[in-house]
């Protein structure tokens, strides 16, 4: 009877599992489907889930998978900057990233969650809003020096108190953006997603009881820890190091080193940046916060990749950054493209690990947002913003060639602008959106991906760009004698003249101007004299590659 109660229970748990991967993936439903932002209802720059009372993360939806590795940190803020302060109906606001966030842009919205007057969980929303003011239109200026000229920065504040909206607030917000109704449409729909976290564990508490719902999350957490230290332990043990560059940070060309040392010994996971760069002036920092979640990524790509994602996974994992380097950055640091960061970040753990688990690891990738933001006036005067970032090649595997025209790794599911939604929406024509076949990928037994091309038309006479692209100098590495991959750039095209760039500085543009984002290809894996000769002819057949370039490399 004993055996059949705890059988019972286990199913009961499953359940209340399933439910609560529901609930985050309606929450995710109503963001995107009520926020004003093409950003967020069409790329998906945006994550949200459930958290217990501690802040651990229990359900989470897809979204960009670097924020949902900070859910843990900004909710710990709350809960210690309002120890004792913290009531039914309270809704908090955060967007500090020296705090647990990422960049002055992604949002947070917190919900803590009551039942009999007992803190259970929080629901948490965190969303791209498009404007926060600061020096540029977009909040993203790619040559800013420090975190007070990208925009507004709330240090975990109560948006509702008890139930009361705090108009101040409010009021603070839409005389500091440039698109107030747009930013607080965003706001409006990151409310509506974290009510519905309350409503549905609520109904959960309802049917199962509170202790029950307590004990899901227990056992949510337990398992995935379980299971993550079994594949911990089964993977290769020792320490292994990777280096690479940081290409510029918007303020000057010079290349900043960075590193990492991954020790696996039995169930535990290390990761160590020392002898990373030090704090830079440009925005590509990214701080602690953003950094963790970056690794988070990783490992969970490692052990289970398929799983739904929460804390247990990560109770294996320990981080060392020192303080004051480009990847724990302090006050005052801008770190408005921190992206670019946490992208190197999560790739150093890839290359670190690569030579020894290339079951599980491809080669390198294009790896940059390659993010650009255009902004300026319609013809009717009204003002827009356009945040896009692009799609890159990755690195082959051992099993495959690298997948072409997809996200950067830390950016999860996202996607970039459809072309109809871009031209309805932008004044923008576009000219040409294909493979980037002219810069190739890295030749291998299996190949890489190939990233893009992408070129419109600017249609308006007030108009600017903001750009920031990585890997511009580095190429993606390759494996096994497997060729390197090829960068990316950004060129804007003006009559005859042709400025050609990564990390641009804000540029004016008019109506005939053209813009042409190009990315780079992965790294290639194994010696290119080894790929079939049916793969060749494949890719010659799509005009994947010339046929002189198929006999200099192949051949």
């Amino acid at each position: 009877m004993e055996n059949e109660l705890t059988r019972l229970d286990t199913i009961t748990l499953e359940i209340i599992r399933g439910k609560l991967i529901a609930v985050a993936d309606e929450m995710g439903l109503v963001l995107a489907r009520s926020s004003m932002s093409p950003v967020i209802y069409e790329v998906l720059d945006f994550a949200c889930g459930v958290c217990d009372a501690k802040g651990q993360l229990i359900a989470q939806t897809n979204g960009i998978t670097v924020f949902t590795g900070t859910f843990e940190t900004q909710i710990r803020t709350v809960l210690a900057k309002f120890r004792g302060n913290i009531s039914h109906g309270d809704i908090f606001l955060m967007n500090n990233p020296f705090e647990g966030g990422t960049h002055l842009c992604d949002v947070c919205i917190m919900r803590p969650i009551f039942h009999s007057g007992e803190l259970v969980a929080f629901g948490i929303a965190l969303a791209h809003w498009s404007e926060v003011g600061g020096k540029t239109a977009g909040s993203l200026p790619p040559d800013a020096t420090e975190i007070f000229q990208e925009g507004m920065r709330f240090p975990a504040i109560k948006l509702y108190d008890r139930g009361v909206r705090q108009e101040a607030v409010i009021d603070i917000i839409s005389a500091n953006c440039r698109l107030p109704d747009m930013s607080l449409g965003d706001l409006n729909a990151q409310l509506a997603s974290v009510k519905i976290a309350a409503m549905r564990l609520s109904e959960i508490i309802e049917k199962y009881g509170l202790d029950t719902l307590l004990a899901s999350f227990d056992h949510i957490l337990d398992a995935s820890e379980a299971l993550s230290r079994v594949a911990i332990a089964a993977m290769p043990q020792g320490r292994f190091t990777a280096e690479d560059w940081i290409d510029g940070d918007g303020i000057v060309e010079e290349r900043f080193p960075v590193c990492v040392a991954v020790t696996i010994e039995g169930d535990r996971i290390s990761v160590d940046f020392t002898g990373s760069a030090g704090q830079v002036q440009g925005p590509v920092n990214c701080g602690i916060g953003a950094t963790i979640s970056a690794v988070k990524t990783i490992l969970k790509a490692l052990v289970d990749p398929k799983a739904p994602s929460n804390d247990g996974w990560f109770r294996p994992l320990s981080v060392v950054c020192p303080p004051r380097t480009v990847f724990n950055a302090e006050l005052p640091a801008a770190l408005g493209w921190y992206y670019e960061g946490t992208g190197h970040v999560s790739e150093l753990v890839w290359k670190a690990l690569a030579p020894v688990m290339q079951d599980r690891v491809s080669a390198g990738s294009a790896n940059s947002l390659c993010v650009t933001v255009l902004a300026g006036a319609q013809a009717s005067g009204e003002r827009f913003v356009l945040v896009e970032p692009g799609m890159v090649g990755w690195g082959a595997t051992n099993e495959r060639d690298g997948a072409s025209v997809v996200s950067a790794i830390t950016n999860g599911d996202t996607f970039n602008y459809s072309i109809e939604l871009l031209e309805a929406k932008f004044p923008l024509r576009l000219h040409q959106y294909g493979l980037n076949i002219a810069d190739g990928a890295g030749a291998g037994r299996k190949r890489g991906g190939y990233g893009a091309v992408r070129e419109y038309e600017v249609l308006a006479d007030d108009a600017s760009l903001s750009a920031s692209f990585g890997r511009s100098i580095e190429k993606p590495w390759g494996l096994e004698d497997g060729m390197p991959g090829s960068c990316n750039r950004v060129e804007i095209i003006r009559g005859g003249e042709i400025i050609k760039g990564a990390r641009l500085p804000t540029i004016s543009l008019k109506a005939g101007d053209r813009v042409k984002l190009v990315t780079g290809g992965g790294g290639g894996v194994g010696n290119p004299r080894e790929r079939s000769v049916a793969a060749v002819a494949d890719d010659v057949r799509n005009q994947y590659i010339t046929p002189a370039r198929a006999k200099a490399e192949y051949a």
